[in-house]
Formats: C-alpha cells, structure tokens, sequence
C-alpha cells in the first residue's frame, strides 16, 4: 500500500490553527455560530461594516431568540438605527433561521472602553483639484528654476502652481 507523500512539509493553515480559538472566543461571547464575527463584512456589507462590528448575542431568560449588540461610533448610530431590521434580516440569513430576534446598539463596547474601538476609515477625497492655468505653471517653473537638484525643483514647482491656484480661487492674497 503506497502512502501519500505530505506537500505541505509540515505546514498548516494559519485557518486552521485558529479555528478552535475563534470558535472558543465566540462562544464565550454568545456566537454560537462564529461566521457572523469572521465573515462579517459578507454578511451585511461593506458599507454596514465599515460603520458597525458584532460585540455580543445575548439569550434572554424569558424571550425567543437573542439579543444582538453591535458596536458602532456615535455619529453613526442614528444610520445604524434606521438600518436595524435589515441587519436583523442579513444576520438571520447567515444562521438558516430567525436566531436574532431584537438588535441593540452601543457605541461602546459592554465590557469597557478599552474593547470598544470601532476602526474609522475615511472616505476617499472626492473634490478634485482645478487644473492650474498655464501662467501659473510658468510662473512656478520660473521662481524654481535656480535650484539645480531635479526632485527638490520638480517639489517646489508643485508648492509653487498650489499657492498660486489657491490664492486665485480663495480671492486671498499671501
């Protein structure tokens, strides 16, 4: 009987190394099912997860269903708000059935300030530049012409056509 010889020398998944520490966290946290923590921006979305993070699902004692917190930052928690019932949806749809009965909201986390840091991404500067007139452009190649090192000419030919595009759209002298 031939063995199959290992072409992973000894290697594993780095997956595979924290799925059982994944899964024990997420229990301890009340995801009975860890996909909603490690597949969170799939689940709802990359524009639902750049604002908010699963915190918790807590069981009530009298209740159906559990209690999902999510984390998000207070600027944001108004948006959160008008978005629960299809968050609601979304997570349900990863579970199979209608395991998340109510969403709760924090812009902390239940366990302190420390844990409570929600990642800000900024959005991507969408205003575009004025193209600078062709006697600006002159005019900076002129006031930079006496440095000899290229880069450092080329750095203060930009400086240069910046102040003087602003100082023609702002009306201000400098």
């Amino acid at each position: 009987m031939a063995y199959r010889k290992s072409t992973t020398r000894g290697f594993k998944r780095t997956s595979s190394l924290l799925n059982d520490q994944i899964r024990k966290t997420g229990e301890s946290r009340g995801f009975a099912v860890s996909r909603v923590l490690t597949h969170w921006e799939e689940i709802v979305g990359p524009d639902m997860a750049q604002i908010a993070r699963p915190v918790k699902v807590g069981y009530g004692r009298g209740g159906l269903g559990a209690t999902l917190t999510v984390l998000t930052t207070g600027a944001q928690a108004p948006m959160l708000e008008m978005q629960k019932e299809a968050l609601r949806a979304k997570v349900n749809g990863t579970y199979g059935y209608n395991a998340i009965s109510r969403v709760h909201i924090t812009q902390t986390a239940p366990t302190g300030f420390s844990e409570g840091h929600v990642d800000f991404k900024y959005a991507p500067r969408t205003r575009s530049q004025p193209a600078p007139a062709p006697e600006d452009v002159a005019e900076a190649q002129a006031s930079a012409a006496v440095v000899e090192n290229d880069e450092l000419r080329a750095a203060l030919e930009r400086l240069g056509q910046n102040v003087l595009t602003r100082q023609k759209t702002k009306g201000k002298g400098y």
